[in-house]
């Protein structure tokens, strides 16, 4: 006999320096539904400690009005431009310290699962993600880029998610729980 799904509410993040997606869906099972989005941007003039502080602090906020009970963040990728990556590298830092505190476990995804579990092809292109987003979350708006992003990770992990739950197995995360 099967138990019943437990339900997960899941913040997506879709780290960037200039702009970071954040995304939260609400999974019970295999239903999805969606909850918020938004686009933190950071003004590029700014330096880039106050852009990091911009993204910790709207983070924290996102994680403390929703109460999650799930952090996904997509993995970072290798830029041919070290500056580049380093920056990507430290906005992820920024978006997942903000989540430590609330102690939730957080899980990474490689862009190219994501795309696949949302769209069915780990080469899709931003615009097939946003309407696949869109579809499967039946919003009747489209959504800025970086947050469809961000609400497919968020989708990607509810996937995970229930098919470890239905064979009884657990996913890694980047950090555990302190229990």
């Amino acid at each position: 006999m099967q138990s019943t799904p437990t339900a997960q509410r899941i913040l997506g993040i879709d780290p960037g320096s200039l702009i970071t997606g954040v995304g939260i869906v609400d999974s019970v099972g295999d239903k999805l539904k969606y909850v918020f989005h938004d686009s933190i941007r950071s003004n590029s003039k700014d330096e880039f400690p106050d852009r990091l502080r911009n993204i910790y602090t709207q983070v924290q906020a996102v994680v403390t009005r929703y109460q999650p009970t799930q952090i996904a963040i997509e993995q970072v990728f290798m830029h041919r431009n070290a500056d580049s990556a380093l920056k990507l590298g430290q906005a992820r830092a920024a978006a997942m310290s903000a989540t430590f505190q609330a102690d939730i476990p957080v899980h990474e995804y490689a862009a190219k699962l994501i795309k696949q579990a949302v769209v069915g092809k780990g080469a899709a292109a931003k615009e097939q993600v946003q309407h696949m987003v869109g579809f499967l979350l039946q919003l009747s708006d489209p959504v800025q880029a970086d947050a469809a992003d961000a609400l497919a990770v968020a989708i990607c992990h509810a996937n995970m998610y229930n098919i470890a739950d239905r064979l009884n197995v657990k996913i890694s995360t980047i950090r555990k729980r302190k229990r």
